[in-house]
C-alpha cells in the first residue's frame, strides 16, 4: 500500500505521514514547509516528526505569497489565503504519480484529487471540521446573535468543498459529532471515515503545579467559533476567590469587545510555542473549551495528557474522548449556566477534581498518534480490500 499525503499547512498531516512512513506505506508527503528538509529556515518551525526526507516534497512559494499579499492592504480583497491554496493545489497536482491512495486536505485538494483519480488512486478528503454548510450556518447564526458583522465562509470555498465531497471517494473526519453533520447534509455514511486525533505524550506531559490557585485554562484561537465569550461571562459571574482564568492564543477581531468588557476577569498569555504549551497547561486546575463548532479539538487530549479535567461542549467532538463525569464534563453549546455549574463543582470538590485528573492522564494514553496510525492504516487497507 502506497499513500500520498497532500497538505499545504501542517495540521496533523505530518503525524499521519509519520505513521504511514513508520509502517512502510508513505509514498510522498506534499507540503509547503518541513524544517528538517529546509535547513536554511529552521526558525519558522521545529518539526519533530520522523519522516525520511526522500519522501518529502516541499514548496514554500504558496506560503511566501500568502504572507506577502497579507501585508499589502490593496491585495486583501483578493483573499491571499485562497490564492495560496490554489497555488499549492496546482503544484501538488503535478507531484502526483502512481499510488494506491491520496489523502488531501480539503482547503487545497480539488486539482490534486482529480489528478490522482486519473492514476486510478482511491481519493480521501481530509476535513478537520464539520460539514461546511453546517459550519457556515452555525457560525453565521452566532455572529447574528451578537449583532456583529458576519464573517461568512466565502461562497467559492463552500462550492469547492461541496464538489470535493462529491468527487472524492471518501471523507475523513475526526469525531462522531462531525460525522453526524455530514449525514444530516446528505452524505452517505459509507463514504465517511471517522478516526479521532492523537496526542504526542513525549511533548504533552504533566509537570508540577507551582501554586494552589484554582486556574481555568483556555487554549486556542480567541474567537466566537471557540465560544470564548461564554467562558468570559461564566467566569466573571462566578466571582471565585483564589481563582484565575488564563487565556492562551491569538485574538480574533470579533472577540475584542468581549475581552474589553471582561478585562478584569482574565489573564491573557498570548500565543505560546506548541512545544512549550504543556508548561502552561500543567499550571492549570481544569481546562475549558466552550466551542460553537469544531471537528475535534486536538488541544483536548493535550490538556488531558497534562492532567487536566476537561469541560467542553458537544460541538468540540470531545465526547469521543471524554467520558462525562469521568475525565470531565460535556455540556451544550451557549449554555453559560451549565458552564458555571461545572466550573463551580470542580472548584468546590477537590477530591473529584483529583480523581478526574488521574482519569484524564490514563485516558490520554489511549489516544496516542501510534493508536491513530494503527486505526488509519486498518481503515485504508479495508478500503483497498473492498475496492
Amino acid at each position: 500500500m502506497n499513500v500520498i499525503v497532500s497538505c499545504g499547512r501542517k495540521f496533523h498531516a505530518f503525524n499521519l505521514a509519520e505513521q504511514l512512513y513508520k509502517h512502510g506505506h508513505l509514498h510522498k508527503l506534499l507540503t509547503t514547509f518541513y524544517s528538517k528538509k529546509r535547513g536554511c529556515l529552521p526558525e519558522l518551525r521545529e518539526d519533530r516528526e520522523n519522516i525520511n526526507l526522500k519522501n518529502v516534497r516541499a514548496n514554500i512559494f504558496p506560503i511566501f505569497i500568502d504572507v506577502l499579499l497579507s501585508k499589502i492592504s490593496f491585495f486583501q480583497i483578493l483573499d491571499p489565503g485562497q490564492i495560496s491554496n490554489k497555488l499549492f493545489d496546482c503544484w501538488a497536482k503535478n507531484q502526483i504519480d502512481k499510488c494506491d491512495i491520496l489523502v488531501a486536505w480539503s482547503n487545497a485538494a480539488l486539482d490534486t484529487i482529480r489528478r490522482a483519480k486519473s492514476y486510478g488512486a482511491v481519493t480521501i478528503v481530509e476535513r478537520g471540521s464539520t460539514h461546511i454548510l453546517f459550519q457556515k450556518e452555525l457560525l453565521e447564526e452566532e455572529y447574528y446573535k451578537y449583532n456583529l458583522k458576519i464573517k461568512s465562509i466565502k461562497d467559492y470555498y463552500v462550492n469547492e468543498e461541496l464538489i470535493l465531497y462529491s468527487e472524492s471517494d471518501y471523507i475523513s473526519i475526526p469525531s462522531s459529532f462531525a460525522m453526524q453533520t455530514y449525514i444530516e447534509k446528505g452524505i452517505d455514511p459509507k463514504k465517511l471515515i471517522q478516526i479521532p486525533y492523537g496526542v504526542d505524550l513525549t511533548n504533552f506531559k504533566q509537570i508540577q503545579k507551582e501554586d494552589d490557585i484554582f486556574r481555568v485554562i483556555f487554549a486556542g484561537s480567541l474567537s466566537l467559533r471557540k465560544g470564548v465569550h461564554y467562558l468570559l461571562k461564566a467566569f466573571s459571574e462566578l466571582g471565585l476567590k483564589n481563582a484565575e482564568l488564563v487565556l492562551i492564543g491569538s485574538v480574533s477581531n470579533e472577540i475584542k469587545s468581549f475581552m474589553e468588557k471582561y478585562k478584569r476577569y482574565y489573564h491573557y498569555i498570548g500565543k505560546v510555542p506548541h512545544l512549550e504549551l504543556y508548561r502552561y497547561l500543567s499550571q492549570g486546575s481544569i481546562f475549558v473549551l466552550p466551542s460553537i463548532e469544531e471537528g475535534l479539538a486536538m488541544v483536548i487530549p493535550q490538556a488531558m495528557a497534562c492532567g487536566l479535567p476537561v469541560i467542553c461542549t458537544t460541538n468540540t467532538g470531545g465526547a469521543d474522548i471524554i467520558r462525562d463525569e469521568k475525565e470531565g464534563f460535556i455540556i451544550p453549546i451557549r449554555d453559560v449556566e451549565a458552564l458555571k455549574a461545572k466550573i463551580l463543582y470542580l472548584y468546590e470538590n477537590e477530591d473529584k477534581r483529583k480523581f478526574m485528573s488521574e482519569e484524564a492522564l490514563k485516558r490520554a494514553k489511549e489516544f496516542t498518534w501510534d493508536a491513530y496510525g494503527n486505526k488509519v492504516i486498518t481503515a485504508y487497507k479495508k478500503i483497498l480490500h473492498n475496492r
